[in-house]
């Protein structure tokens, strides 16, 4: 595993909480997430693969995957509230 591969997958942990009974991590309450300077993540479920990462949300009627290679990921940002 490459050590950027690493810090991006703390960075993914970070950001989100497993889901129980599967591989698949949900964005904690109040956590943004963009990558690459990209779509702002808000409510979506992430899968952490060795290879990959697949971000899921679900949009009206939709349900849209986004897939990153971990070669391909250059910055991750992450939002959360103050608390003041």
């Amino acid at each position: 595993m490459s050590t950027m591969m690493t810090t991006w997958e703390k960075v993914l942990e970070y950001a989100t909480s497993p889901l129980q009974g599967t591989l698949s991590r949900k964005q904690r309450k109040g956590v943004k997430i963009q990558i690459n300077e990209g779509r702002v993540f808000e409510n979506a479920t992430l899968f952490i693969g060795e290879s990959f990462v697949r971000v899921t949300e679900k949009i009206s009627t939709e349900q849209i995957n986004s897939y990153y290679d971990w070669s391909g990921i250059s910055s991750i940002r992450t939002f959360s509230t103050v608390e003041e």
